[in-house]
């Protein structure tokens, strides 16, 4: 039986003040290939979290599938599953939501389910539990999430190309230790700081307005309760802006940064790893940029495998 082939992106979510509604695919991916087969179910794995990651009913891309396979009443026989991932795990790069992605696109593929883009949003966002990593995971680019009782309310925003550094240290950061961080309320002048923020930011994404990104991407709302999680992330974010960012934010939850600057890339990516590594921490790099069309099925394109992004810098 044929292989089908789905390469979905990296996301960041958040980018400052745009906490929970605001998310960015990059040009890192995930790769899922599924087959129908006699066998109930087969998973392999390759690349990130190829040594710890479930090859079982746990697996988080078969829980995908298996979502889209009961919303269908579709079944195959069997499935063979083999993931090809770029996406670090636990990083706040959005491996999760590509999983989730990988799996419900490849299914509705497999079964000729006919399922809508918004229909497999929905299904992600429910497995999810949140959209910001998913929708441009989905859809590709700069994303601007409302989620309402009726549904989800997206805006995708035009952004010319940007590139980023993406600096991830070795530490530990599960997304609910992040979540428990933050307080359950805020002051007044907190939101306010956040709303004026997260207009100049989109403002600045349009624009390429690279001069505008170290105030837009400000933040008052999750970054200063989450910063002191991680040794040396606030040294790292003072190292970016020194060596020559724009805007620099916490990326998702955490740990990874992500820096915006029109150069020196290699400047900022081995000054974070410094002042991580001052922490006590080794760390990863890479150079991204955005990528525009999200979730692609085949292998045209930017692809697991390809050479759309490179590591800048290991330590």
């Amino acid at each position: 039986m044929s292989l089908l082939t789905v390469t979905v992106p990296a996301t960041t979510a958040n980018l400052g003040p745009g906490f929970d509604c605001l998310g960015l695919a990059l040009t890192l991916y995930n790769r899922v290939t599924m087959q129908e087969a006699d066998t109930q179910l087969t998973i392999t794995i390759s690349g990130e979290g190829a040594d710890w990651l479930p090859r079982d009913e746990r697996n988080l891309t078969w829980q995908a599938a298996k979502r889209l396979f009961a919303a269908a009443n579709k079944w195959p026989s069997g499935v063979i599953i083999h993931q090809e991932n770029q996406i670090p795990a636990g990083s706040g790069l959005g491996s999760s939501a590509a999983a989730v992605i990988g799996g419900v696109v490849a299914a509705n593929e497999l079964v000729q389910a006919g399922f809508s883009p918004a229909q497999l949003l929905q299904l992600a966002v429910e497995m999810e539990g949140h959209p910001d990593n998913v929708a441009p995971a989905l859809l590709g680019g700069l994303t601007l999430i409302n989620q309402e009782n009726a549904g989800l309310h997206l805006e995708q925003i035009p952004v010319p190309p940007l590139s980023v550094v993406i600096v991830l240290p070795d530490f530990p950061l599960p997304t609910a230790q992040a979540r428990a961080a933050l307080p359950q309320n805020i002051p007044l002048q907190d939101a306010i700081f956040n709303i004026g923020r997260m207009g100049l930011l989109i403002r600045a994404f349009q624009a390429g307005d690279h001069e505008q990104l170290r105030l837009a991407m400000q933040d008052r709302l999750h970054q200063p309760y989450r910063l002191p999680l991680v040794p040396g992330l606030k040294e790292a974010f003072a190292a970016a802006y020194h060596a020559g960012a724009s805007g620099v934010a916490l990326s998702g939850a955490g740990p990874s940064l992500i820096a915006f600057a029109p150069a020196h890339h290699a400047a900022i990516a081995e000054a974070c790893a410094a002042a991580f590594t001052q922490a006590g921490l080794r760390s990863r790099s890479w150079l991204l940029t955005i990528d525009p069309g999200g979730t692609r099925v085949g292998d045209g394109g930017n692809s697991a495998g390809s050479n759309s992004s490179f590591i800048l810098h290991n330590s």
